[in-house]
């Protein structure tokens, strides 16, 4: 099938009833329902979060590291998402949550942020460089460049070249945190603070890069209550640690990323429907006057990541109030963009949906797959435990499934035998 991918997001079987609201959310087609309880086809997905979002019973949930890991290394920095900023009231300055990350344990921190300004430089003077092979799209990310790598492989060559910013920042706060403290590389731990599965899983399974600079990611809900009492603490003189502006602070939004490339011929979208939406149509062409997409899987961007606990459109507000009085950007590149920010491998098409060995079989099953969407019902009602008629089909022709799972089907086949069988006949 391809390459093993690493997976954040987790499913409880005991906890699964079996509805079908995972199946008809997930944006990948990776869950089924089988013998009552629902199977995650790992090949498929890309930890979106969708079926922790959407699931009533809390059968899924993301896997990621606790609060202890603190306790494996000598030296901690913590590298916090931006978002994190936007999940406490009446916050002013950024400060005081950095000051609160020490306080807590933490010996010393760098915001992802930061980083992000240098992204925002890089790509600005990329696509100034490169305007002829427009429109460009963001690999910030993780969620969309596995989508477009497994669903929209003729999109791959527009992905900017660029790591995401938390591989940058982890790349500036290992070499920093090394001459501070004087100590070797495995004795710091660089630890990132997520609001979202698909990027534990891009840090655990970094796609673009042979391995990443980060030791440890931990969810933003399981570090906000812990520090409230920090940040109350350190509220009336808190240290000065941040290091970032508008720009970079911005990413935590939709449309922040696009913000700091200064042009107005950008598209911004989120929310994962939306992605595939504007992925289609730039497949079509449809998208020739327009340098920069900029992508979110989840509504609102980053903020609206099922690791937070803030509404995300509260955040939202909470994120840009806070930009307001913050200078346009506090990060410049050098003469040379820095070790860490371009991918080290290029970004191959994951075939994960080929259907057959070799161009014969594959010809073979598609027909089959064909003549059964003819005879399903085209309700695409999820009964079967797929999310569409169609890939009931494909589960078919796969030997995963058989034509009795299509309930309308099986009730016409019930009702034929009845009538066949009936004394009355």
């Amino acid at each position: 099938m391809g390459a093993e991918f690493y997976h954040s997001v987790h499913l409880d079987v005991e906890l699964c009833k079996g509805c079908i609201n995972c199946i008809k959310r997930c944006p990948t087609q990776a869950i089924r329902v089988q013998h009552g309880k629902a199977k995650i086809i790992k090949e498929y997905c890309i930890d979106c979060g969708e079926c922790i979002r959407i699931c009533p019973h809390h059968a899924k949930s993301a896997t990621y590291d606790s609060i202890d890991i603190l306790k494996k290394y000598e030296y901690t920095v913590a590298l916090p998402a931006p978002s994190l900023y936007a999940q406490f009231n009446n916050l002013d300055d950024i400060d005081i949550v950095l000051s609160a990350l020490k306080s807590f344990g933490f010996d010393d921190t760098y915001e992802v942020s930061a980083a992000a300004e240098m992204v925002s430089e890089m790509s600005r003077n990329y696509i100034k460089k490169h305007r002829e092979d427009a429109p460009f799209i963001s690999t910030a990310c993780p969620t969309v460049v596995r989508l477009i790598r497994v669903r929209f492989p003729n999109l791959l060559d527009h992905l900017l070249p660029f790591a995401a910013p938390v591989e940058l920042a982890a790349q500036i706060a290992v070499k920093n945190a090394m001459e501070k403290s004087g100590l070797p590389r495995e004795k710091i731990g660089i630890i990132f603070i997520s609001p979202c599965p698909a990027k534990v899983t891009a840090c655990k399974d970094p796609i673009g890069n042979t391995y990443s600079e980060v030791d440890g990611v931990i969810a933003i809900k399981d570090i906000y209550p812990l520090l409230l009492p920090h940040m109350k603490s350190v509220a009336s003189d808190p240290e000065k640690c941040s290091v970032s502006g508008r720009i970079g602070v911005g990413w935590g939004n939709s449309g922040g990323e696009s913000a700091g490339l200064l042009t107005d011929n950008y598209l911004a979208a989120d929310g994962i429907e939306n992605v595939i939406r504007v992925l289609e149509d730039l497949e079509d062409q449809k998208f020739g006057d327009l340098e920069f997409i900029e992508l979110g899987a989840c509504n609102g961007g980053c903020v609206g990541g099922v690791l937070c606990v803030e509404n995300p459109y509260v955040a939202q507000s909470k994120l840009k109030k806070l930009c307001k009085y913050l200078p346009i950007s506090r990060n410049h590149l050098g003469d040379e963009v820095p070790q860490g920010a371009l991918f080290e491998t290029e970004i191959e098409y994951e075939p994960v949906y080929k259907i057959g060995k070799n161009l014969a079989e594959s010809l073979a099953l598609m027909a089959r797959i064909d003549e059964l969407c003819k005879k399903f019902p085209g309700l695409d009602c999820g009964s079967c435990g797929a999310p569409t008629c169609r890939a009931l089909a494909e589960d078919i022709a796969r030997g995963f499934a058989r034509e009795g799972d299509c309930i309308p089907l099986l009730k016409e086949s019930i009702l034929n035998l009845s009538e066949t069988i009936s004394p009355n006949q």
